[in-house]
């Protein structure tokens, strides 16, 4: 029983949003019928401005017009405004009924609520008029200027009140769009910085694969394109196969690691390699042929940034070596002064092994040298006189 009701009940009120014009047309209507006949009943007063009464049902000749007015609200609002306004001061200048003025009102708190903010300030123009509209045309119709005073006062506030809510209405609906819009913008921003600093962080990753693995598998190319272009000898070529497992088990343990990282969110990658590993790159070059020796003028710690991106530039240079240079002679110096670190890789003589593949793409150089302006230096590498040179300068100062 009770479910059915509630149906009935959701039924009825959804039939009435949907047809809520002829809804309120309808109830005005009946508004202005049950007002005739209470005026009839003599428990009900119209305020006539008539010199000579006339019949309450006269009030139908204004307030079904202002009715009809109702039907066309929402689609021409201020057409409707106009025309309900018309029907109301004709209403108070003759039968003085009451539908015209509820229906203005209404008519007045749609338009306002639905109108832009340079609208309202014209409707609010239109308000103050038609109250001094009404103050004239009573103080003509009846001589007294208290009937005046109290027409326009009482229109007035019942005007500006429902102008008022109007505004308030369309204010609070202009708040919530910009509040939306706010957090539409914010919602943009937040994927856009989500994408660059997914973008950041695999182009770090890529630095990081190429840092860990590019030179493992190089050395394990040049010491086998060594080997084999070198006449047959035991020893040496067992030398160079366990040089090249060593290698490749390097760069597997590389490469697991990276993949844990992928795996396991929040882990840390791999620490990159700082000064302090120059002795270890050093040593695995000149066990793959490279002739190195290390000028490190540096005295103290430096900048976090600055350290890493001082054996990051090493360890390329001597890379580039190991792919173009084959046995060359390498001088590494690294120098300082109060303001900046100075690197520069020198390499003279040696020979490319021309296998496919060990050419490299060049990608490691851009890399040093994008990661040098990162921090505010600059890094240049090419031919200098029979050799090749690789310069960077690094600012201490740079920011993290």
């Amino acid at each position: 029983m009770t479910s059915g009701i509630v149906g009935v009940h959701r039924r009825a009120l959804r039939w009435t949003t949907n047809h809520r014009r002829p809804v309120d047309a309808a109830i005005y209507a009946l508004v202005a019928g049950a007002a005739a006949l209470l005026q009839l009943a003599g428990l009900w007063e119209f305020f006539s401005l008539l010199a000579v009464p006339v019949s309450p049902w006269w009030t139908l000749a204004t307030a079904l017009p202002a009715c009809v007015v109702v039907l066309v609200r929402d689609r021409f609002p201020l057409a409707a405004l106009l025309a309900a306004t018309a029907i109301l001061f004709v209403d108070l200048l003759t039968v003085g009924g009451l539908v015209p003025l509820l229906v203005v009102l209404d008519t007045l708190y749609a338009t306002t609520r639905d109108a832009s903010a340079r609208r309202r300030r014209m409707i609010l123009v239109a308000v103050a008029l038609s109250v001094v509209v009404v103050a004239v045309a009573a103080l003509a119709a009846t001589g007294e200027v208290r009937i005046a005073a109290v027409m326009a006062l009482q229109m007035g506030a019942l005007l500006g009140t429902t102008y008022w809510y109007g505004t308030a209405v369309a204010q609070s609906r202009e708040l919530v769009a910009l509040h939306r819009q706010r957090a539409e913008d914010a919602e943009a921003l937040a994927a856009g910085a989500r994408q660059a600093a997914v973008q950041s962080e695999r182009e770090a990753m890529a630095r990081e694969l190429h840092d860990l693995v590019a030179g493992h598998v190089s050395a394990m190319a040049i010491r086998a394109e060594a080997s084999l272009a070198s006449p047959a000898d035991p020893v040496r070529d067992r030398a160079a196969l366990r040089a090249v497992r060593d290698s490749g088990l390097d760069a597997h343990e590389a490469l697991r690691t990276m993949i844990s990282v992928l795996r396991a969110p929040g882990t840390d990658i791999a620490a990159p390699r700082r000064r302090d590993d120059l002795t270890g790159l050093v040593e695995a070059a000149r066990s793959s042929g490279l002739r190195v020796t290390v000028h490190d003028d540096i005295r103290g710690p430096l900048p976090g940034p600055v350290d890493q991106a001082t054996a990051r530039i090493v360890q390329e240079a001597l890379a580039n070596c190991l792919r173009h240079a084959a046995g060359a002679v390498v001088d590494v110096h690294l120098t300082e002064d109060d303001s900046e670190v100075k690197v520069r890789v020198d390499s003279h003589g040696g020979a490319t092994l021309g296998h496919p593949g060990l050419e490299g793409s060049g990608w490691g150089i851009e890399l040093i040298r994008e990661r040098a302006r990162a921090l505010g230096g600059d890094l240049t590498a090419g031919e200098d006189g029979e050799g090749w040179t690789v310069r960077a300068r690094l600012p201490k100062t740079a920011a993290v």
